[in-house]
């Protein structure tokens, strides 16, 4: 009887009598009444969620574009069925630029939400800290932007997988025509962390292959969103090398080039610059953008394709404004990650990471695939020069190299990446 005196009680709450006898028969029809309903109503699915952490406050010209260009894609895999029959949504959060915060949004977007894989990342020395997290955790990651070679080499690991061509591959794609010029004394300017700390190592590996011995290289490291150009150029100048390499992005890389050009320190001397031909770091510098240096970049403008223009399309229709190379990596991330679920046909996170194994998934560079022997992707870059053009920035004689061509070979790979 204990039990119905509590649906008496309930009873109460429904505006019907609190009472026992023969009219608790009241009570008892209505709770009849109320599962019958409840079993009736329609039952909406759940959502497949992806956790994606960024560093969106710390490097805004970037991962701005970033966020429009998954938005696009997420709007286009819904709008075409979702994933598994279901909605697929993207649960984002600002994991400040640093490891340790990053690792707690993870924590949270793993436990709380419940996500079915994490993706996202921009500085390398965060994507890390996730890759290793993702170990930890057994959940697929999906490194969108971090270029570090380690984190599908040295510190690869079976849950993590890398969108982007990486530090090695975009300084390949670069070291030929260096090679070419035949100069012996190099300086080299970098970010002081993970990601220019690999691009240096990578760049002077790969000459010292290419154009053999007798090579010089001079290293000048500034920390990371806070160069003091004067001084900087300034060693470069009394170093007196014959090129320069750079790995410097996004205000340092502004801050150097005005410098630079005030002291006459590219006058006559071939400057390699990975990423300085992206629009978010080309644009702001207007007509002082630097005319003639070589860099990996994103000529979107000038990109024929039919795969890139239904996406630049749709963007500048979607957003009133030309895409960056950040939007095309965020639109990829999600396409990849519905792409992956789909292939898996659950969200059992080990049938993911299964499923991104040899995962063919399309983009607007072209169709991409995540190589099984390191779970890097194919995807390339664009390499070209820098010009002037109606008082801004460009890409000229252009080309766009396919990542599968500046991969090392499996050999190499099982060399370099934990078995």
């Amino acid at each position: 009887m204990e039990d119905w005196a509590e649906a008496g009680v309930a009873c109460v709450g429904l505006g019907l009598p609190n009472f026992y006898g023969d009219r608790m028969l009241v009570c008892r029809t209505a709770f009849v009444l109320l599962l019958a309903l409840s079993s009736s109503a329609p039952v909406i699915a759940q959502t497949v969620k992806l956790g994606e952490l960024n560093s969106y406050k710390v490097f805004p010209a970037f991962l701005e574009p970033y966020r429009k260009g998954m938005e696009l894609a997420l709007d286009e895999v819904n709008a075409a069925g979702g994933v598994l029959g279901r909605k697929l949504e993207i649960v984002s959060r600002d994991d400040g630029g640093t490891p340790g915060d990053a690792v707690r949004v993870a924590e949270e977007l793993v436990s709380r939400e419940r996500v079915a894989m994490l993706m996202g990342t921009f500085p390398s020395n965060v994507g890390l800290a996730i890759a290793d997290f993702a170990k930890q955790r057994k959940i697929p990651f999906l490194a969108a932007e971090p270029l570090t070679d380690k984190i599908v080499w040295e510190s690869g690991n079976k849950y993590t997988y890398r969108l982007r061509a990486s530090t090695f591959m975009q300084t390949a794609m670069l070291v030929p025509e260096a090679a070419k010029l035949g100069k012996k004394r190099w300086a080299i300017v970098y970010p002081n962390y993970e990601y220019g700390q690999s691009a240096t190592a990578a760049f002077k590996k790969q000459m010292n292959l290419l154009q053999g011995g007798g090579l010089e290289f001079i290293e000048l490291a500034v920390p990371l969103g806070k160069i003091d150009p004067g001084p900087v150029v300034q060693a470069l100048q009394d170093a007196k090398p014959d090129a320069i390499f750079s790995s410097l992005f996004g205000a340092d890389l502004a801050r150097f080039v005005r410098e630079g050009q005030l002291r006459g320190l590219f006058k006559d001397k071939p400057v390699f610059n990975l990423l300085g031909g992206e629009p978010e770091y080309l644009d702001p510098l207007k007509d002082e953008a630097p005319v003639g240096w070589y860099v990996t970049g994103y000529p979107w403008y000038a990109i024929d394709t039919p795969e890139h223009r239904k996406f630049r399309d749709a963007y500048q229709a979607r957003f009133n404004d030309y895409p960056r190379l950040g939007s095309v990596v965020g639109y990829s991330t999600v396409i990849a990650a519905a792409a992956a679920i789909k292939k898996a046909g659950s969200t059992d996170p080990e049938k993911i990471v299964a499923a991104l194994s040899g995962l063919q998934f399309a983009t607007p560079f072209g169709a991409v695939t995540f190589r099984a022997i390191d779970h890097q992707s194919t995807m390339g870059a664009y390499v070209g020069r820098t010009a002037l053009k109606d008082g801004k920035g460009i890409m000229v004689d252009w080309r766009y190299a396919d990542g599968a061509d500046y991969l090392p070979s499996d050999a190499d790979v099982r060399k370099m990446r934990p078995q």
